[in-house]
């Protein structure tokens, strides 16, 4: 790969990873409240801490780009899957356009999955 592609794959690790490392550690301050949310949407609350962690770990994963293809299609399942149970609300626009940057991270995701971390990162280092 070019050098401006790997640096380019580096700006997008760190962009994409830092909406879940921020959304993760952000979830520490308030885990009930979220329980609460998760729950209104379907999903049991006591799966909390174990979402809470995915994201921070899978956000670290992808900014250090470790794993990065399983890690990435992983987010990119996320974020459909939350964008539906939590924002498919055609009448609410404001909801309509959280599902459709769902639907956007996913396809980033996907394609940071099929292109890979580069060599700027862990994966890249082991070859």
């Amino acid at each position: 790969m070019t050098q401006q592609i790997n640096t380019a794959l580096l700006v997008a690790r760190i962009l994409m990873s830092l909406l879940f490392i921020m959304a993760g550690i952000g979830k520490l301050g308030n885990v009930e409240g979220f329980a609460g949310f998760m729950a209104s949407g379907g999903i049991p609350a006591f799966l909390a801490w174990p979402v809470i962690l995915f994201e921070i770990l899978a956000g670290f994963a992808i900014l250090a780009g470790f794993m990065t293809r399983p890690t990435a299609l992983a987010l990119a399942a996320f974020c459909f899957a939350s964008g539906l149970l939590y924002h498919f609300d055609p009448p609410d626009q404001n909801q309509m356009n959280n599902l459709l940057k769902n639907l956007a991270l996913a396809g980033g995701y996907i394609a940071l999955a099929i292109a890979g971390a580069g060599k700027f990162s862990v994966d890249g280092r082991k070859g």
